[in-house]
């Protein structure tokens, strides 16, 4: 007796146009025009091995295709971006298991530590060029405003007031620096307050792209002047685009989205507002495929959770953190190959809205 697969580990959601699509026509490889990757320090490590095999196998000839990320998932995208992405990922994965922190450790200390990540991601590159095919695209969160010159609490306090008011006054105190390379294109037309500059990625700023779109304010330094952007301090591009809340409607074809969580909250600011936290049926998410992890799941990963930030306090012993980390990408691997199965062969029932 045949037995139907189990997807146990998958919270699937989709636009009305994507969910259309895959009722209709299934779902190909070259259905795909853009992967996004949200900022979530170590969640990221929860999709490596669903990334490896995107991006080592099903979407290894699928182009074009445009990449764009915000600090760890800047950093996926970019080793997925390179020749070898298999080889990369792992070794984003390994350098990230390897960080090593004192109590209370300087910005500086921080900052220092995750150019050392940024390092293992380029192995020995100078400048990120993206195999044929490919668009990559790294944000980062340069500073203007009260902000411009000051990265104290208070200033950072101010900018979360305006946020609180509107996601219109924070672009006061923030600009949107998009990194790129390749065939990188989207988003193609400002769509908010925030800006779209662009800026190519080279040899002299590869290295501090990276950096600057993962290093968190009052936890990192800031990245100050990126070569060939606006001068000045560059943070977390999470700040302002925390889950990649952009407008894929610019985009022919579907977005193809492995996230921590089901839904997309804007910004980083707005983790602590209810009515902006989880935005329904959106306009931007027509075209979306959204891949999570179930609560199945993470019922059985240590916690309860993926791997987050506030592990590096929460566990005194590293040995200890690093061994649950490990075992928490070991739960991952039946994201991935469920995903697997799934994107093979899609069944369009499974698909809840987004």
């Amino acid at each position: 007796m045949s037995r139907t697969p189990s997807f146990d580990a998958l919270d699937l959601r989709a636009g009305p146009r994507a969910a259309a699509h895959v009722r209709a026509n299934g779902l190909q490889p070259s259905d795909i025009a853009c992967v996004p990757a949200a900022a979530g320090g170590p969640k990221g490590l929860a999709l490596i091995a669903l990334d490896q095999w995107l991006f080592g196998a099903w979407l290894r000839r699928a182009q074009p295709l445009e990449l764009i990320g915000a600090s760890i998932g800047a950093w996926r995208m970019a080793a997925a971006a390179m020749d070898d992405p298999v080889a990369a990922l792992q070794r984003l994965a390994d350098g990230y298991l390897e960080q090593r922190y004192p109590r209370n450790p300087t910005p500086r200390y921080v900052s220092d530590e995750c150019r050392k990540l940024a390092r293992a991601v380029l192995n020995g590159a100078q400048v990120l060029t993206p195999r044929s095919g490919i668009g990559l695209s790294l944000l980062a969160t340069h500073a203007r405003g009260v902000l411009q010159d000051n990265s104290s609490r208070r200033a950072f306090a101010r900018a979360a007031l305006a946020n609180l008011w509107s996601r219109q006054r924070l672009a006061a105190h923030m600009e949107r620096v998009i990194f790129r390379a390749g065939d990188a294109r989207f988003p193609a037309r400002l769509f908010d307050g925030f800006g779209l500059t662009a800026v190519p990625l080279t040899a002299r700023n590869s290295e501090d792209a990276l950096l600057a779109s993962g290093s968190i304010p009052l936890v990192c330094e800031p990245v100050r002047n990126p070569e060939g952007s606006p001068r000045g301090n560059y943070w977390d591009g999470g700040l302002i685009d925390y889950h990649l809340l952009l407008p894929y409607a610019q985009l022919d074809r579907l977005v193809l989205y492995p996230h921590f969580v089901p839904y997309l909250t804007p910004g980083w600011l707005d983790k602590g507002l209810p009515w902006r936290r989880r935005p329904r049926a959106h306009p931007w998410l027509d075209n979306v495929l959204l891949i999570a992890p179930s609560r199945s799941l993470l019922a059985r990963m240590p916690g309860s959770k993926l791997p987050d930030r506030n592990d590096f306090i929460r566990y005194r012993d590293d040995e200890i953190r690093v061994r649950d980390w490990r075992r928490a990408m070991a739960e991952s691997q039946r994201l991935a190959e469920q995903a697997m199965r799934w994107l093979q062969a899609p069944d369009a029932s499974l698909l809840k809205p987004l």
